[in-house]
Parts: structure tokens; C-alpha cells; sequence
């Protein structure tokens, strides 16, 4: 309780004012820390993904590891993002906002692309 306070009294201090909403993963002491350090007219909203952009960014990575129930060592895991995260933007579509891209046209631009990428395997 006391450290979900502290944290609370920094965040407040940082940014300067206070906030109409706050997200935070669930942990118990949080409402009322909320409630005591920001008043009780701050939405709480409890999820443990909202507030987390590193959840986000590794989900796919997490998709793939829980099939092999895990890793066996740092050392593979470390190899494993590491192409996977190339791979991952080689084949990701660079689009801008409210840009619409038609399902053939993304496989095409795949198929384009794993082309590319065999061409480069069979050089090397």
C-alpha cells in the first residue's frame, strides 16, 4: 500500500497534475491509493494488458513460444527473437493511417517478399 502510494505521489509530481483515468494491471492495494493520493473521481480500469506496450509488442513472440513450452536457455531464447523479430519486419506492411490495402494486394506483396527472401537464402 505504501509503495502503490509513493508511486502515485511521483507520477502526480512528474506530470504535474493529476488525470481522469488510470489503468493499472489489478494488484489490490491500487484502488486505494488511487482513491487517497487522486481522489475518488479517477477511473480505475484494471487489465493487465492495457498498460503494458511491451505486452503488446512481444504478443507474437508469445504465440509462438507457448506451443514450445518455452525455451531451454537465454541463449536460445535471445536467437530465437532475434530472427524472429527480423522476420517479423521484413514481411510487416508499412502502411500509413486509414490506408486501406486489399487482401490480394497484401499477398501478393507476401508472396513478393518470401520470393525475395528465398533468393536470398539460395545466395547465400
Amino acid at each position: 500500500m505504501d509503495a502503490a502510494q509513493r508511486f502515485f505521489k511521483q507520477a502526480v509530481e512528474t506530470v504535474g497534475s493529476g488525470t481522469e483515468r488510470i489503468t493499472t494491471d489489478g494488484h489490490n492495494s491500487y484502488p486505494r491509493a488511487i482513491h487517497e493520493m487522486l481522489g475518488y473521481e479517477v477511473l480505475h480500469r484494471c487489465n493487465p494488458y492495457l498498460n503494458n506496450r511491451l505486452e503488446q509488442d512481444h504478443r507474437g513472440i508469445k504465440q509462438r513460444y507457448y506451443p514450445m513450452r518455452g525455451f531451454g536457455s537465454f541463449t536460445s531464447a535471445s536467437r530465437f527473437c532475434r530472427a524472429f523479430d527480423e522476420a517479423r519486419q521484413f514481411f510487416r506492411f508499412r502502411t500509413t493511417m486509414k490506408q486501406y490495402i486489399s487482401l490480394a494486394d497484401q499477398r501478393r506483396l507476401f508472396c513478393h517478399r518470401l520470393d525475395t527472401l528465398k533468393a536470398m537464402f539460395l545466395v547465400a
